[in-house]
């Protein structure tokens, strides 16, 4: 816990058993911490150093921790400090960045990676970089980076980071397929499987993506693609699949594929006086609902279509004939034996 302020194990063990007791000698800490009396002392300079211990004036030879509110705050002020000033500089440097690449060069918006450990740190450093959203294509055969890289989905999501993934329906059958996929649907990360994924992809907040190059002769490879038509392409190719794939639960039995649901005559309703002009407010007095269920109706369309807004909501919603173009002129389509009075979808 302290290895933030530059303390490993021994040395944290050292002060928490010398807080413990307030003072000791070496020998005695030393048995505490079954411990050579040398490395003991080597542990209580090193806290000494950071002000955390100190020898005792009175009795030579022993040893006093300094209070922990004290010593341990004045650290942690420290420590706050270097990193505004580290963010000081990093948002500095982002910006001669952006002045930079204010207009890139072609050849400045893909960058070939090259080994499986600089393919893997992009990958992390992707990740641990997301500030709203990670979208990914898994393979069943992924090549030089994994689906979960040092904690990074959990840092990610302990951020407020969303996570959409879909999955070739091979990884379930992989040895740790279903654990790691229990452990993401764990962490609230929208998960969808297909039978196939066209190619290992993951982006960052649509301006940052990394696509692995599959090889078997030469090194690991892939491609980095910054913001650019490339980057749209391959964001439109990840929402395709997405759109496709079947969405997976995790329910009392174990994970299953929830097949989707088609819209009720209510959210036909909903969707259809919304394509009208109206507000979600003026949708629930019209239709009796309430505010929050008429937004959770829209919010499960959208997952159900598998879209980021309610304009491509509306694109979907044509295209799948829940409502129809021209008519009375409304974007509402009658049911059959419908009086025309009202808006009846």
């Amino acid at each position: 816990m302290l290895g933030v302020i530059g303390l490993d194990e021994t040395h944290e063990s050292a002060y928490r058993a010398l807080v413990s007791v307030g003072a000791a000698d070496v020998p005695d800490l030393a048995r505490r911490l079954t411990l050579g009396e040398h490395d003991t002392e080597r542990a209580l300079r090193r806290l000494e150093r950071h002000g955390l211990a100190a020898q005792s004036s009175a009795r030579p030879g022993r040893w006093v921790a300094a209070p922990p509110g004290v010593a341990l705050g004045a650290l942690l002020t420290q420590q706050r400090h270097e990193l505004e000033k580290a963010e000081l500089v990093a948002a500095m440097l982002a910006d001669e960045y952006r002045a930079g690449v204010a207009e890139p060069a072609v050849h400045d918006l893909v960058e070939v990676v090259i080994g499986a450990a600089a393919v893997s740190q992009r990958f992390l450093q992707l990740q641990l970089g997301a500030r709203e959203e990670v979208c990914a294509l898994v393979t069943g055969h992924p090549v030089a980076v994994t689906g979960i890289e040092d904690g990074a989905e959990e840092r990610a999501a302990d951020r407020g980071v969303r996570s959409r993934v879909v999955l070739e329906r091979s990884v379930l059958d992989q040895p740790d397929g279903i654990t790691e996929l229990s452990a993401a649907l764990g962490r609230e990360e929208q998960v969808r499987v297909v039978d196939r994924v066209p190619a290992r992809l993951v982006i960052a907040d649509r301006t940052l993506a990394l696509v692995p190059l599959t090889s078997h002769t030469a090194e690991p490879a892939a491609l980095v693609v910054h913001a650019s038509g490339l980057l749209e392409l391959l964001f439109g190719l990840f929402e395709s699949v997405w759109r496709e794939a079947l969405p997976i639960r995790l329910g009392t039995t174990g994970v299953a594929e929830q097949q989707p649901d088609g819209p009720d005559d209510t959210d036909l309703e909903v969707l259809s006086l919304l394509l009208a002009g109206l507000t979600d407010a003026s949708v629930a007095k019209q239709l009796d609902l309430g505010l929050r269920t008429v937004q959770r109706r829209v919010k499960r369309l959208m997952e159900l279509t598998g879209v980021t807004t309610r304009l491509q909501l509306g694109w979907h919603a044509y295209e799948r004939g829940w409502v129809a173009r021209g008519g009375r002129g409304d974007g509402v389509r009658e049911r059959p034996g419908a009086t025309g009075v009202g808006p009846a979808v």
